[in-house]
């Protein structure tokens, strides 16, 4: 069996790719899988660390704001649409595959497309109650839609071969979640409290800056805290500034990185995770039964983000600020809060990880397999 899976732009879309692909190629360790994304996207370095082949096929969005830059932008993404098909017959040639699923991001529209033109068996992943574009009309093409929530069932508009399935976790979340006490050791946390804070694989300008406000607070009240931050591609810089600013540094209780490879593992080390509420972040946030304080991105569909993390927040799981009301004071007053009360965190904990739809990659790939013997 060949697989060509598609999937780019951010972590969100490539992680859920990634898990389906290694649960398939669990099920059948003959299958050959194959990639199609971005060579400067964020897909390339994680689908080469993971070992799949890659195949390289630019698609961007457009601007929608007016600028010069913009308009560049937008002159690029139309000579990059007119070469797409083109190039997505040259990489259905190349791998020849007996299946191609998409999973989120520009890059899955042509490729998923193309192939069920062609009569490939084709099916796509929707993470969000909120479908994305590409999905929303490639929902229409495809033999198999698979939706994380109900209501995207009817969004998506093809409710007669949509099947919920929840969102796909990797499987390192569950195992590094059952050997909690090594990812601690690993560490070195010893009887600190772990707070993981990130902001999204690009970064978040407004979260690397009320972070840096709760690090500060940590230093200069001495908490006994071990804090792993990680910026984002494009807050680097800034972090560096705001260390200097607010006068706190890295050191045996901060440690800041631009992205974090091992995310399975620190969230097993973790006792308070901050971050955005993407699909994929709760679902591994479940997945390891870890507390959160969410602040869903407000530049999204719908709003979705929100109302996903509303939901672990009715559960007691979590801690919603929206960023219209977010500040380092109110970051740090929330923390605090956490923290004061004893065995807080850990119920929290709990509550999340009774939320976890385990079997997701079981569903998902008992679909694919059925499809591609399908005659």
């Amino acid at each position: 069996m060949r697989v060509l899976i598609a999937a780019g732009g951010t972590a969100g879309h490539i992680n859920p790719a990634l898990a389906i692909a290694g649960a398939l190629k669990e099920a059948d360790p003959t299958a050959e899988i194959h990639f199609a994304g971005r060579q400067e996207g964020m897909e390339y370095r994680l689908v080469t660390q993971a070992g799949y082949p890659f195949h390289h096929i630019e698609i961007t969005g457009f601007q929608r704001r007016l600028s010069l830059e913009n308009v560049r932008r937008n002159l690029i993404t139309l000579w990059n649409l007119a070469l797409s098909g083109p190039k997505t017959r040259a990489i259905l040639r190349e791998v020849e595959p007996d299946l191609v699923i998409g999973c989120g991001g520009y890059v899955s529209g042509p490729v998923v497309r193309g192939a069920a033109r062609k009569g490939i068996k084709t099916a796509i992943h929707e993470q969000n109650a909120f479908p994305g574009v590409t999905n929303k009309l490639l929902a229409k093409d495809v033999d198999v839609a698979f939706a994380a929530v109900p209501a995207a069932v009817e969004r998506l508009g093809a409710p007669d071969k949509t099947l919920v399935v929840g969102n796909p976790v990797r499987p390192e979340v569950f195992a590094w979640a059952a050997r909690r006490a090594e990812a601690r050791a690993k560490l070195g946390a010893g009887d600190r409290t772990v707070i993981l804070s990130f902001g999204g694989s690009l970064g978040a300008r407004r979260i690397n800056e009320v972070v840096a406000d709760l690090c500060a607070w940590e230093q200069k009240n001495k908490k006994n805290v071990l804090h792993l931050h990680a910026t984002g591609q494009y807050g680097v810089e800034l972090f560096q500034q705001l260390e200097k600013e607010k006068g706190f540094s890295r050191g045996e209780n901060l440690s800041v990185q631009e992205y974090i490879n091992n995310m399975p593992e620190l969230l097993a080390a973790a006792d308070l995770v901050i971050s955005r509420a993407g699909a994929l972040t709760l679902a591994e946030l479940e997945a390891a039964g870890r507390a959160a304080v969410l602040i869903p991105s407000p530049n999204v569909a719908e709003n979705h983000q929100y109302y996903n993390a509303l939901e672990l927040e009715k559960q007691d799981a979590a801690v919603v600020i929206e960023e219209k009301h977010l500040t380092g004071e109110k970051l740090v007053e929330t923390v605090s809060e956490l923290l004061a009360e004893p065995g807080k965190l850990n119920r929290m904990g709990q509550n999340a990880r009774s939320l976890s739809v385990d079997d997701s990659l079981k569903r998902i790939t008992t679909r694919l397999l059925g499809l591609v013997r399908q005659p």
